[in-house]
């Protein structure tokens, strides 16, 4: 994926795989780009929620809500995988 920011808007363009092949591109809103940009895979998911509630004006169970459908939209994609824990 690359990501682009064009006129204020946060895009997501498949540049290879499966997704390249639809010529797909994906709209993230501010809420959605914030995740996206997050999703690094140095934070975990508690993380980008505490985030959440600090950057936008949502309750925490909302955000917490919302995070995790908006998650499991983009694993359903193909957007993103599970990162694997690293050892203890």
């Amino acid at each position: 994926m690359a990501t682009r920011e064009i006129a204020g808007e946060t895009i997501l363009v498949p540049v290879s795989g499966k997704l390249a092949q639809l010529q797909q591109i994906f709209v993230l809103n501010p809420v959605g780009a914030y995740i996206w940009e997050h999703l690094d895979g140095e934070r975990d998911l508690e993380a980008v929620h505490r985030g959440l509630v600090e950057s936008f004006e949502v309750a925490s169970e909302e955000a917490e809500s919302d995070l995790f459908e908006y998650v499991g939209a983009l694993e359903e994609a193909g957007l993103i995988v599970e990162a694997p824990r690293p050892p203890r």
